[in-house]
């Protein structure tokens, strides 16, 4: 994300240039050394040059110093924030941990209020941001970096998974359906992550090693060739912040099966028309892939949907949104 947009602002006859820092979050002491690190930052000039602009994205980013500061908020730290006190944060219940989550959130609220612009990636975000920080953000969808890449051929034999081997992308909830399914159907699950190993063990005790293919990183031109190729997508993370793997299967006219607390990527997928969305069950997740799997046709007429619901994701709206508010300041 941060990169395309550097390019696409590059494009335009900006001079654009990427400041990043070293993050570690363990032991989370090192979150607030973040900020601070962040925080003694001053861009206000470089080099004896004027910086315009700057425009910060993920914590702790939008703690740097500047007099025009628009923040995208890509995410901030969910350990701290929505996912706290539940299975996929780090924070556990103590005096400390409490104490550093709540200096977090006070510090957050305070960066984030000082900006000229507050955008998110998506409304999901924005309502966290609201929730949480009491600032409003206006909602901006970033375009995939494969935008220009992906297409169509066909409605093949498989369907495609590309989310990170994580947690909160539940492929094991995948790989739970796929054991109910009525339809002996392909799955290829790309893309690597620390449960790769316990989903290994979680396919071979199921015995569906020779229907779920476990790709891990594949080149750019292979990915685009799987999307291409596919029946449909699947992506069901938990609360997901936004969720690139949608757009891009919309983009390659692919329908998303995905669940009903999927987060951001429910700002795409509309249930019958460019995707199926159901309860985040096996059972039911296991029904969506087999109607699919059974059915090239409704595959078809569902994937048909997806271009029309994210060509108007572009780079353009994207830099005419931020420069626009920038000149207004």
């Amino acid at each position: 994300l941060v990169e395309g947009l550097r390019d696409a602002l590059r494009s335009r006859g900006h001079v654009v240039d990427i400041v990043s820092l070293p993050y570690r979050w363990q032991p989370h002491q090192h979150l607030l050394d973040s900020i601070l690190a962040w925080r003694m930052i001053d861009l206000n000039e470089v080099d004896g040059v004027p910086v315009d602009l700057v425009i910060a994205t993920k914590f702790p980013s939008y703690f740097v110093t500047h007099r025009r500061k628009i923040v995208w908020l890509v995410h901030q730290h969910r350990q701290a924030y929505d996912w706290y006190g539940g299975n996929f944060s780090d924070f556990v219940n103590t005096a400390e941990d409490r104490g550093i989550r709540d200096a977090l959130i006070q510090a957050d609220t305070a960066a984030l209020h000082e900006a000229q612009a507050l955008y998110a990636i998506s409304a999901n975000v924005a309502r966290r941001a609201k929730r949480y920080n009491f600032v409003d953000c206006t909602p901006l969808a970033p375009p995939s970096a494969y935008t220009d890449l992906l297409t169509h051929t066909a409605y093949g034999d498989y369907i495609l998974s590309d989310a990170r081997l994580d947690a909160a992308k539940r492929i094991d909830l995948l790989i739970d359906a796929v054991a109910q399914m009525t339809v002996p159907f392909r799955f290829v699950l790309t893309s690597t992550g620390p449960e790769r190993d316990r989903l290994t063990e979680r396919i071979a005790r199921y015995g569906l090693g020779d229907r779920i293919t476990l790709r891990g990183f594949v080149p750019t031109a292979e990915l685009m060739t799987l999307y291409a190729g596919a029946r449909a997508v699947y992506y069901a993370p938990f609360d997901e912040d936004y969720g690139f793997t949608t757009i891009q299967a919309m983009r390659a006219r692919k329908a998303v099966v995905t669940t009903s607390d999927a987060g951001g990527t429910l700002e795409f997928v509309r249930d019958g028309h460019n995707g199926i969305v159901c309860d985040p069950s096996a059972a039911r997740i296991a029904i969506a892939l087999d109607r699919l799997a059974s059915d090239p046709l409704e595959a078809a007429r569902l994937g048909g949907h997806g271009p029309e619901t994210v060509d108007h994701i572009t780079w353009e709206h994207v830099c005419s949104t931020l420069l626009n508010t920038a000149a207004k300041g």
